[in-house]
C-alpha cells in the first residue's frame, strides 16, 4: 500500500543532535533487518545538509560503526548539486569527508553522482548504476529500491532536488532527472517522485526554528510544496526537534 504525506508517522525530539543519533538508530535497525531476511545488500539514499553532517559523525563513531556489516551495504544519494568531485558543495565530498572515509565500505559499494558530463548526461548514468543494483529496468511494487530514503525540507518546500516549478516534478518514469533553480546555486542532479516511492522507508529530517512554517504545511500536506508529493510503497517517517516543531524549550 502506498503511504503518503498525510499518512506519515511524526516523531519530535529535543534538537537536532537528538534526531541525528535517532536515525543513526533507524538506519543500524533498517540494515540489520534486510540483512538477517537474507537479502545480500541494504541500500540506503543518503542526503545532505546539517543534520545529515551530524549523523554521518555518529555513524563513524566505533562504537556505531561496528553495529554495521559495511561490506553488505550499498550508498546512493538523493541528489547532488552538479560540481566537480571534491567541491565543497558537495553531498558526495561532506559524506566522505565526515563517514565514508572512516568506516570499512568497499569503495564500489558508495555511488556518487557523476559530474563530468552534462546534468541530463549524468542523470542518466546514475540511472543506470541504480537499474544495475536493482536488477531491473522497470521499479517493481513489492520490491523497494531502497531500504531507506533520507530526506530533507528546504524553505521553500523543496526536498532532494525537487524544487517548485521545475519539470522534474511531473517526471513519471525516469527514476534520475535534473533541475536548475535559479534561486540557489548550482544545477542539481535528483531521483525523481519513481525513485523515491520505491522505498521500504522514508524519513524526513527536519531541524532548526527556520522550519516552522514548512513543517507544518508539510504535515497538512500542502500540495504547493514539492515535499508534500512524496510518497513510499513502504512507510514514512518526519523527524523534527522542537524548534522545527513550533515547541518552546
Amino acid at each position: 500500500m502506498t503511504t503518503d504525506i498525510r499518512h506519515a508517522e511524526v516523531e519530535i525530539l529535543p534538537d537536532n543532535d537528538a534526531v541525528a543519533e535517532k536515525m543513526a538508530e533507524i538506519l543500524i535497525e533498517a540494515i540489520h533487518r534486510k540483512l538477517t531476511s537474507g537479502a545480500p545488500v541494504a541500500r540506503i539514499a543518503l542526503s545532505g545538509g546539517s543534520t545529515p553532517k551530524r549523523l554521518f559523525e555518529i555513524l563513524a563513531r566505533p562504537d556505531m560503526a561496528g553495529r554495521i556489516d559495511w561490506k553488505r551495504v550499498e550508498l546512493f544519494y538523493g541528489d547532488e548539486r552538479h560540481v566537480p568531485a571534491g567541491h565543497a558543495d558537495s553531498n558526495h565530498t561532506m559524506a566522505l569527508k565526515t563517514l565514508l572515509s572512516h568506516v570499512p565500505i568497499p569503495p564500489g559499494q558508495v555511488h556518487p553522482v557523476p559530474t563530468a558530463g552534462t546534468p541530463a548526461q549524468d542523470a542518466a548514468l546514475y540511472q543506470q548504476a541504480l537499474q544495475k543494483a536493482y536488477g531491473s529496468d522497470v521499479l517493481q511494487k513489492g520490491r523497494p529500491l531502497f531500504d531507506v530514503v533520507m530526506l530533507g525540507l528546504g524553505p521553500d518546500g523543496h526536498t532532494a532536488s525537487l524544487f517548485p516549478d521545475q519539470p522534474v516534478l511531473g517526471e513519471k518514469n525516469l527514476w534520475v532527472s535534473t533541475a536548475a533553480p535559479t534561486h540557489v546555486p548550482h544545477e542539481r542532479v535528483t531521483l525523481t517522485y519513481p525513485a523515491l516511492a520505491s522505498s521500504d522507508l522514508v524519513v524526513f529530517l527536519i531541524t532548526g526554528k527556520g522550519k516552522v512554517p514548512m513543517l507544518k504545511r508539510l504535515r497538512e500536506g500542502d500540495p504547493s510544496i514539492p515535499a508534500a508529493h512524496v510518497t513510499s510503497d513502504g512507510r514514512i517517517l518526519i523527524l523534527a526537534d522542537r524548534a522545527a516543531a513550533g515547541e518552546t524549550p
